[in-house]
């Protein structure tokens, strides 16, 4: 009989955002996996849990996901927390659980509360659709390839930062995405709660006197859907009919589906490219 791994969310900031279900199920398991254990004792003590816990964070998440396996193998259960916030999200717990889908050994997570989420509500920008990007690669290449993906989104965006590189990280987005609304929210669920409702020409000229805080959670406004026609609109102005055709024939569509598209684009009919294609080959 395998055991079970439950992934328990924890508070991120007010400990009161802990559920009764992860507070009996921590009493119950018998191993706690914690990123770190200093930080998570402090959590236990609180609310008066003893179970034997262990380390597992980003520096040893391969050799002891693999130990944790072998357990859950012999049938004991163990609760995977972070630090702050729901295990698996932007920590090395995605890597346990895919070992243990890989095992066929069951996984079960129990909701709580998540930054991205939280600060997502706050933000009154638009919750209906949104891409969560985390930290951004600290790798130049990489997070160059990221920003210009990003610098295309037309969904609200997500990303994490520290508050010792918000300057620099807040510039390049600029610079990129151009002077987006966005939201800065900090020591999310604490006494000083903060939603910071701006736009990135606001942000940098505040933060050229103020020294910023505590980790931050960046939702940015995503691009509009008119700005991506008028920048395509732009480009296709270069192009020829057949051009035009071949670039969405080229992306799987079919000839009279293309056609249908290059219409839009132009703002004509479907018979103009018809007739414009026929006089093209004459």
């Amino acid at each position: 009989m395998q055991g079970t791994l439950y992934l328990c969310a924890t508070p991120i900031g007010n400990l009161e955002d802990i559920t009764l279900r992860v507070l009996r199920t921590l009493k119950e398991v018998d191993l706690i996996a914690a990123e770190d254990t200093r930080n998570s004792i402090k959590l236990l003590n609180h609310f008066e849990i003893h179970t034997p816990m262990t380390s597992y964070h980003e520096y040893n998440k391969y050799e002891k996901g693999r130990e944790l396996a072998a357990k859950l193998r012999q049938g004991k259960n163990i609760a995977l927390i972070t630090d702050a916030g729901t295990p698996g999200i932007s920590d090395p717990g995605e890597e346990l659980v895919k070992m243990c889908a890989e095992e066929g050994i069951p996984v079960t997570s129990l909701p709580g509360a998540s930054a991205c989420i939280t600060a997502l509500t706050l933000s009154a920008l638009s919750t209906r659709r949104f891409a969560f990007e985390a930290f951004l690669p600290g790798d130049k290449k990489e997070r160059q390839a990221v920003l210009k993906e990003l610098s295309r989104e037309t969904r609200t965006i997500i990303l994490y930062e520290a508050p010792h590189r918000l300057r620099k990280t807040l510039k390049e987005l600029y610079e990129l995405l151009g002077n987006r609304r966005l939201t800065i929210c900090r020591e999310l669920t604490k006494k000083y709660e903060t939603a910071f409702r701006t736009d990135f020409d606001e942000a940098l000229r505040c933060y050229e006197t103020e020294e910023p805080k505590g980790e931050c959670v960046l939702v940015i406004e995503g691009k509009k859907a008119e700005e991506i026609l008028e920048e395509q609109k732009a480009a296709w102005q270069e192009l020829s009919l057949e051009e035009h055709m071949e670039l969405y024939e080229e992306q799987g569509h079919s000839r009279k589906e293309a056609m249908r598209l290059v219409a839009r684009d132009r703002g004509v009919s479907r018979r103009d490219i018809y007739q414009g294609l026929l006089e093209g080959k004459e």
